[in-house]
Order: C-alpha cells, then sequence, then structure tokens
C-alpha cells in the first residue's frame, strides 16, 4: 500500500505533464522549440572559451537525461521492438550535438543552423517525384553555392562538422516518429537521452576535464539543458506522435533565420549579404516545400 501510495504522485505528475504537452497544437510545439534551441545554443557558445564544444555538450546531455530520468520514470521493459530504436535515437542524438557544437565553435550559429538545416530539408524532399520539388531542391543547393562563395572566412572543417550534423537531424527526425509510435510520453525520449549522454561524455571528459565540475559551469550547463534538449525534445516528440516526419520537417524552415537571429542578438554575430541570401534560399526553398506538400 505504501508503494503505491509513493507512485500516485510520480503517475499523476507524468499524467499532467503528458496532458499538458498533448494541449498545445503541433505547430506552436515545433515553433517554441526552434527559439528554445537557438537560444540555448548562443547561450552554449559563450561556454566553449571554459568547458570546450564537448565539455558543453556532455554538459548539456547530462542534465537532460537527469532532468527527463526525473520527470518520467521510464521503465527499462520497453519491449524487443523498442529498444533498438531507443538506442539508435540516443546514438543519434549524442553524434548531432557533437558535430552540432563543433561546428558552433568554428563557425557563426546562422551559418552552422543553415548548413545543419539540409538534414530535415533532404527527409522533407526524400521520395519525391514532382518537378516542383525538384525546384526546392534546387533552391536549396543554391543557398549552399552562396555559402561555399563565402568560404573565404568561413572554416571547412566548421561546415564539414555542420554537414555531419544535418545528416544525424535527418536520421533524427526519423527516428523521433519510430520512437513516438514504440513508446509512450517521454519514455523512450528519458532513456534515449541518458545514451547520447554516454555517448558525448567520454569527449567531454577528456576536453575539459575536471573543469566540468565547476559549481557555476554546472549551473549554467543546466539552463542550457533546459533550453536546448529538454524543453524542445519533448515538444518536438509530442508533435510527431500527430504529425508525419516529411511535414514535420517543412514546419521547422524558419530554424536558420531563428538561428541566425539569436546569433546577431545574443553573440553579436553578423553575416554577410550574400550569407544572408544564402539563409533565405534555405528558408524559401523550405517554405515552398511546406505550401506544395501532399
Amino acid at each position: 500500500m505504501d508503494e503505491l501510495g509513493g507512485r500516485l504522485p510520480r503517475l499523476r505528475a507524468r499524467s499532467f505533464t503528458g496532458r499538458a504537452l498533448g494541449a498545445v497544437p503541433p505547430p506552436l510545439q515545433v515553433l517554441f522549440g526552434i527559439v528554445c534551441v537557438q537560444v540555448g545554443a548562443s547561450l552554449a557558445k559563450q561556454l566553449f572559451a571554459v568547458a570546450g564544444p564537448a565539455g558543453t555538450v556532455s554538459l548539456r546531455l547530462f542534465f537532460a537525461a537527469v532532468v527527463l530520468l526525473l520527470v518520467w520514470r521510464p521503465a527499462l521493459r520497453l519491449g524487443r521492438r523498442a529498444w533498438p530504436v531507443v538506442l539508435a535515437y540516443g546514438v543519434v542524438l549524442g553524434l548531432m550535438n557533437l558535430s552540432f557544437y563543433q561546428a558552433l565553435a568554428r563557425i557563426p550559429q546562422g551559418i552552422a543552423v543553415t548548413v545543419e538545416f539540409l538534414g530535415p530539408l533532404a527527409v522533407a524532399l526524400a521520395g519525391s517525384r514532382r518537378l516542383i520539388d525538384a525546384l526546392w531542391a534546387l533552391l536549396a543547393a543554391g543557398g549552399v553555392v552562396l555559402l561555399a562563395e563565402t568560404r573565404g572566412d568561413l572554416s571547412m572543417a566548421g561546415l564539414l562538422f555542420a554537414l555531419g550534423a544535418a545528416v544525424c537531424w535527418g536520421s533524427y527526425i526519423l527516428l523521433s516518429a519510430a520512437l513516438g509510435s514504440r513508446t509512450s510520453q517521454g519514455n523512450g525520449l528519458a532513456l534515449a537521452m541518458a545514451v547520447a549522454a554516454m555517448v558525448a561524455m567520454p569527449t567531454g571528459i577528456a576536453e575539459t576535464g575536471t573543469g566540468l565540475l565547476s559549481p557555476w559551469l554546472l549551473i549554467l550547463g543546466l539552463a542550457v539543458a533546459l533550453l536546448s534538449s529538454v524543453i524542445p525534445y519533448s515538444l518536438e516528440l509530442e508533435a510527431l506522435r500527430k504529425i508525419p516526419p516529411r511535414v514535420f520537417g517543412v514546419l521547422m524552415s524558419l530554424e536558420p533565420a531563428v538561428g541566425a537571429l539569436a546569433g546577431l542578438v545574443v553573440l553579436h554575430e553578423s553575416l554577410h549579404a550574400l550569407q544572408w541570401v544564402a539563409l533565405c534560399c534555405v528558408v524559401a526553398a523550405s517554405i515552398g516545400a511546406t505550401r506544395t506538400a501532399k
């Protein structure tokens, strides 16, 4: 009886969290998640001088895993069909964040997000044989060409890391849909976040060492985790329960623009005219794909 009494408050809290997320329309969930991710990325970049990119990622994913595990209290008996998806999702999530933060350390946030966004845009256009979708793909490719024209003041390593993050982001979208269908509420996400933290921690410890244990760094790491992981990933996973991956990918068309604005306001990173045009090409391609999607 005592055990049941102890479980009831947790069950009520999980049920309330699930109902609260479910009450928000999927488009608003995605848009609010975008703002949280980009503001969190801007704050995280300010920690690179102390913790390094890998150290910052490690703190972010560690605290995100702790918070999600405490909120959802997931059971380990998910079933044979769920665990492979959870493990794959966690590995992709860890690699995506490691790649993106390495890119963020080398190139402006708006450029990093624009290149990374090619991943979900590819998911949105994959398999289509319509001429209009080919035009959107060409427009996005034109944006990449314009970015290449400005490579003189951009790190090639940063661009390659951003492309790696793009591949992971596309995989993340597809795995998120599978995770949402094979797990309930945030249980699978909590376990996958723990896997992602274990993927990132070795490089973070190697890069920063005991500096990760600094009290003020831990507090900032918790704030970045809430903004960049806990809130947006929970919202995105809930949205993907109601909309297909292809629609989700093109709904995020404002991601590069929000990333550029966050970099400008928080980090004072200004972009050249050609870079803004390249960003707009990618955003326009995504918006066009959204409007013409079946």
